[in-house]
């Protein structure tokens, strides 16, 4: 059943990504018909990996400067988090290896794609697929740090699996892709 009617879309902004005011009808559970109005952030859908070494039992994060955060209370800005990107003209698969290259200095060829989420559903478009991967040094083609003509400053951490889990319970790690990608590895015993 058909629920949802969409009136008009508005565009708000066309900066950096998307703001859409959309104006819809729908129809509730109870037959009752509604007129709505929500803005959505079309930025693209985007893909995330973790890289992990079982025998080192260690794992790959970045860590790099958020504005979003910063202008809601985190003091510095800066998120340390799981190689992401948006796939642009890629598949997912595509991307997740280029932003893996860019970003950690790492060429992997075996992805394991795990899942797919919606990051913030009520105002965000994004659909992120997740993957995970082996990693070693012989992988490590040279230092990272993202693009330069993209204004990336990315430092890359290796950091133990123990460490990382640790530092979801002291805060030091808060961004969610990164959280849920730590737990997945967690309860499959990729460590």
């Amino acid at each position: 059943m058909k629920n949802i009617n969409i009136l008009s879309t508005q565009i708000l902004s066309d900066n950096w990504y998307t703001l859409k005011k959309v104006t819809y009808e729908m129809i509730s559970m109870n037959g009752q018909k509604t007129m709505l109005e929500r803005e959505a952030y079309d930025r693209g859908n985007g893909a995330t990996i973790l890289l992990y070494h079982k025998e080192a039992k260690t794992v790959i994060l970045t860590r790099q400067f958020r504005m979003p955060t910063f202008i809601n209370g985190n003091d510095t800005g800066y998120l340390i988090e799981c190689c992401a990107g948006l796939l642009d003209q890629d598949n997912a698969e595509d991307c997740i290896r280029r932003e893996t290259e860019e970003e950690t200095g790492f060429r992997i060829d075996q992805v394991e794609k795990v899942f797919e989420a919606y990051m913030s559903p009520g105002s965000v478009t994004e659909l992120l697929h997740f993957f995970i991967a082996a990693y070693s040094g012989d992988m490590k083609l040279h230092e990272g740090g993202g693009l330069q003509q993209e204004n990336e400053d990315i430092e890359v951490l290796e950091l133990g699996f123990e460490k990382a889990l640790e530092m979801i319970k002291t805060g030091e790690i808060k961004d969610g892709k990164t959280i849920m990608l730590l737990q997945y590895a967690q309860l499959k015993g990729l460590m």
